[in-house]
């Protein structure tokens, strides 16, 4: 029975609890239509189990019930607030506007006077001032000029010209950019807390001044990212005027530089780095992949994919996947425990070998083996050069930012009416 087993050119697969006799004198034709229609199940069920720990997807798109699912259990969790000696964070007592002393009133025992009168504590109670927006105007003069007779009219100030002044500007800038607030959103808060009535298309006015003033700080923060030995690189999804665009950044420890390109590809990635030539740390997106210099690819990306392919319905595939996700962490630990020669050899060998045993496979396997092979020592460059981290976690901390920024607006201005009309102003 085995020889026929072997020699079947439709094996039973695994997990279809059919008898092997049934399956044989099943048609060629069925039984090919069996394996597609389990292909089609294994992959409907892999998009329906896909979150954010075994894909690229972001944790924002997890659903509740996946999140619920990954909670701490409650005997396990952390107590809330610091913990045994923590220094705390107390209150800054500001510089005071006024002051207000408080003596003791009257002793329990009646007595009203009392010596050795020290101060003992302050409480600091802090409010905002009365808000009154600060008006002028300026009041533009015509005359005629005694010699010739021609009327000639005041001139106003070129930094008065806008009608509002920079701190306003500054402001509705701050609540529209960094909060991403809406047009509306804006237009009430200035109505309701400064008594100022605005337009929705004065306060693109303002919005769009900031920009322009921010253009040199951009500018500025491109050239040190450009200087930084190492730098990590991202790219998202964008909307500017309701077209698809891609959001680029380049990150370090010190700065995070983002441009906006209409595409993805490596002329815009050209766009964002110029003539930076250091260290780069990415996913394994193949613009990346020619870099030609030294990169570290990213290992918490290759570790998700390595557990989405684990929990795959065929057990070739689910096994192969657990091993490259377990190996795949312990290299991400040798950068907080350092590998002795030994063990560094004993775990490159075991490596090695198993992505060689899946290359050929045609399947999701040989896909994530045949990416492993293209990578090689990316995978572990972070060990051989210090301030190099496994992944690419600070690009995308940088875009997070961005990401969270673009959904609060294009919610927003979907209730409004004006789908991605803000994608252009961060």
């Amino acid at each position: 029975m085995s020889a026929l087993l072997l020699l079947d050119p439709v094996p039973l697969p695994d997990g279809l609890s059919i008898p092997a006799e049934d399956w044989r004198e099943t048609p060629v034709s069925v039984r090919h239509q069996v394996l597609s229609l389990l292909k089609q199940v294994e992959a409907l069920e892999a998009r329906l189990n896909r979150d954010s720990s075994n894909s690229s997807r972001p944790p924002s798109t997890d659903s509740l019930s996946k999140k619920r699912q990954r909670r701490v259990p409650a005997a396990e969790r952390r107590k809330p607030g610091a913990k045994p000696g923590h220094p705390g964070h107390h209150q800054v007592l500001l510089e005071p506007t006024a002051s207000v002393s408080l003596l003791p009133d009257v002793c329990a025992c009646g007595h009203p006077e009392f010596s050795d009168v020290i101060l003992y504590h302050t409480h600091q109670v802090i409010e905002l001032p009365a808000i009154h927006p600060e008006v002028t105007h300026w009041r533009l003069h015509q005359g005629r000029c005694l010699s010739c007779g021609t009327l000639c009219k005041a001139s106003l100030p070129a930094e008065h010209t806008s009608g509002y002044g920079p701190r306003l500007t500054g402001f509705v800038g701050e609540m529209a950019g960094i909060v991403g607030a809406s047009r509306s959103a804006v237009q009430d808060l200035c109505a309701s807390v400064f008594s100022i009535a605005l337009s929705t298309g004065a306060i693109q006015k303002m919005v769009d001044r900031v920009s322009e003033a921010i253009g040199p700080h951009h500018t500025a923060i491109g050239e040190v990212a450009r200087t930084s030995l190492v730098n990590y690189i991202d790219e998202t999804s964008w909307l500017l005027h309701g077209t698809r665009q891609w959001l680029w950044v380049m990150a370090n420890p010190a700065v995070a530089y983002f441009q906006i390109h209409p595409n993805r590809s490596k002329a815009a990635f050209v766009q964002l780095i110029g003539d930076w030539t250091g260290i780069l740390v990415s996913d394994g997106y193949r613009v990346y992949q020619s870099w030609e210099g030294l990169r570290q690819s990213c290992l918490a990306h290759l570790i998700r994919a390595a557990k989405g392919l684990a929990e795959c319905v065929e057990a070739g595939m689910a096994r192969f996947g657990g091993r490259v996700h377990a190996e795949l962490q312990r290299l991400c630990h040798m950068g907080t425990e350092r590998p002795t020669v030994g063990q560094w050899r004993a775990w490159y060998a075991r490596f090695r070998a198993l992505v060689n045993q899946h290359t050929a496979r045609p399947d999701k396997a040989g896909t994530l083996a045949r990416r492993l092979e293209r990578e090689g020592a990316s995978l572990w460059a972070f060990l051989d050069v210090p301030g190099v981290e496994a992944t690419n976690n600070i690009a995308e901390r940088a875009h997070r930012f961005g990401v969270l920024w673009r959904k609060r607006v294009v919610s927003l201005n979907c209730r409004d009416g004006q789908i991605g009309n803000d994608g252009h102003n961060i």
